[in-house]
């Protein structure tokens, strides 16, 4: 997101989350290029929050489970108007 450009992005609330009931464990999350999982008990697991870029969903939209979720797009949005950015 091109408005985010320089802003420290430990300050963005951005990132998945996975839901380990829901996780069958497929890992198509794992072929994210920020290397934002990791295997655990075999299951992914977030390892990385803070590499996720921001406003990107894909390994949610290609989990058949429907087990990653990321905060709405409208957080980014109340940060947009609160920071001035």
């Amino acid at each position: 997101m091109p408005w985010l450009a320089g802003y420290p992005r430990e300050k963005v609330n951005w990132g998945p989350t996975v839901d380990r009931e829901k996780c069958i464990g497929c890992g198509m999350c794992m072929n994210c290029g920020k290397k934002v999982f990791q295997w655990v008990d075999g299951k992914p697991s977030v390892a990385s929050f803070y590499d996720c870029q921001v406003g990107c969903n894909t390994c949610a939209n290609l989990c058949p489970s429907g087990a990653i979720s990321f905060p709405s797009l409208e957080e980014l949005r109340e940060l947009y108007k609160r920071e001035g950015i």
